[in-house]
């Protein structure tokens, strides 16, 4: 997978798999070519928590409906949105599941702190990319407070 450098932002090129094709999959109920997956770009913003996907994405991967959750806008407006999933998401040797936006029409997907914490990967700033998280390069890492064995 590859990072791309446009205009200052910084944009990853991530995979998109359907969890629930994943699992008829492994019951033999469908062939590998019939798992729905998408290779998109997505730009990595840490001002949004959630993944965002737009509706032709989320048509493809064949989400569905999980809830609704108000969203605010950088106008300001609130409005109810379509929370979808989960959805697996890819990058590089990093993969979490997460809900996602549903964003209307062609609205560009944004990877948000979530599945960002949940892959383990940092923004590199200088080169404007996004990649593994360097004290952790074979596997993601999370920390977990107050847990006791």
């Amino acid at each position: 997978m590859k990072t791309e450098n446009v205009m200052g932002t910084i944009k990853a090129e991530i995979e998109f798999v359907n969890p629930t094709d994943l699992v008829l999959l492994d019951d033999k109920k469908i062939e590998e070519s019939a798992v729905r997956r998408m290779n998109i770009t997505a730009l990595a913003d840490t001002g949004a928590y959630m993944l965002c996907i737009n509706e032709p994405i989320r048509q493809h991967l064949g989400l569905r409906h999980m809830t609704y959750q108000k969203l605010e806008l950088a106008d300001g407006s609130v409005v109810d949105i379509d929370v979808v999933g989960p959805v697996i998401v890819n990058f590089k040797n990093r993969t979490t599941a997460c809900p996602a936006i549903a964003l209307p029409n062609n609205a560009q997907p944004l990877l948000g702190s979530i599945p960002m914490v949940g892959m383990d990967v940092v923004l590199v700033p200088l080169k404007q990319t996004i990649d593994v998280n360097p004290e952790h390069p074979l596997m993601a890492q999370t920390i977990v407070k107050q847990f006791r064995q």
